[in-house]
């Protein structure tokens, strides 16, 4: 254990704190009684903070009581619950756990995306209720010949397009920089390409700039033989209006992964029969978890240690 002060708001794994407590002086606030007069007392000695979704939000009212803060290590690849560029204008540098969770991510996207179309849980809920013995259980959608549109291709999205190259699909997708080298035909809009798609898969970071980009236009543009499958953040849909498409059926299906106002899912779509819903699962296995824990452990000890860190997000890069 060293002098530095690491500050962790929100419990982590326990491999992550062990690992922090072995190297830093760690200051779990959440175990704290009274965590306001804690961080009154210990504010001025913390130069780094492990944090997470959990830990609310990482902004100039934290940095301000944080004089001698130098880094924000972020569990997740989203780091939406940090101002990035308050940090930046502070010299504080950010960093998440990107590419340890693409994989993992990508797959459940394709799993999920499988269950939607299929009707999968539906078809589980219809042998565990003993009603196969009655009949046969309806025929559902299917994947072939449809094209599936990627709402961000960044390293995720592009995993998920690969994995969907092998399904025979055609593949299209908009961000906000064209990129020729995919071969994937680009639209200029999440309206023109839900227009030219009929699944529509939201990849894109959360944030102010990405908020409520899949909209009642995006979703009347899909179609009513659309699926939309959400595995970014809650609020990159206006979730009012995608009840409203579901019940009203200006789409087929939604296949969902993350809500608006987690862990709170609306009654509306946990009654709706062609709805896939998910406890935001997507980088939820044991050994992810453990690598994004690792990473989080690795970029303090090599920012304290040299001065470097190693997955520094592009705001603070």
């Amino acid at each position: 254990m060293t002098e530095t002060h690491i500050l962790m708001p929100a419990p982590m794994p326990a491999a992550v704190i062990a690992a922090l407590d072995a190297r830093f002086t760690l200051h779990r606030l959440w175990e704290q009684p009274d965590p306001d007069a804690y961080l009154a007392e210990h504010a001025p000695a913390i130069r780094g903070l492990a944090a997470n979704t959990l830990a609310g939000r990482v902004d100039d009212a934290l940095f301000d009581r944080l004089p001698a803060l130098e880094i924000v290590a972020n569990f997740g690849v989203g780091y939406d619950n940090i101002d990035a560029q308050a940090a930046a204008a502070r010299g504080i540098m950010v960093t998440n756990t990107s590419g340890v969770l693409d994989a993992e991510v990508a797959d459940l996207a394709l799993g999920l995306l499988l269950a939607t179309v299929r009707r999968l849980p539906q078809a589980d809920r219809y042998v565990r209720e003993g009603r196969w013995e009655q009949g046969s259980f309806p025929l559902s959608p299917t994947l072939r010949g449809r094209t599936v549109g990627i709402l961000g291709l960044g390293a995720i999205g592009q995993q998920i397009a690969r994995r969907l190259e092998g399904f025979d699909v055609a593949i299209a997708y908009h961000q906000r920089t064209r990129r020729d080298d995919r071969g994937y035909t680009y639209h200029d809009t999440p309206v023109a390409l839900a227009a030219a798609c009929d699944v529509l898969i939201a990849i894109v970071p959360g944030g102010a700039a990405t908020r409520h980009l899949v909209n009642a236009a995006v979703l009347e543009a899909l179609g009513k033989d659309g699926i939309f499958i959400n595995v970014a953040r809650g609020s990159v849909a206006d979730e009012a209006a995608l009840i409203a498409a579901l019940r009203e059926g200006t789409i087929l299906a939604a296949g969902l992964d993350v809500y608006a106002d987690e862990p709170h899912v609306p009654a509306e779509l946990r009654a709706m029969d062609n709805v896939v819903l998910l406890p935001h699962l997507g980088s939820a296995s044991e050994q992810t978890r453990a690598a994004m824990g690792q990473l989080v452990v690795d970029n303090l000890v090599s920012w304290f240690d040299t001065g470097k860190a190693l997955t520094a997000v592009p705001e603070t890069a």
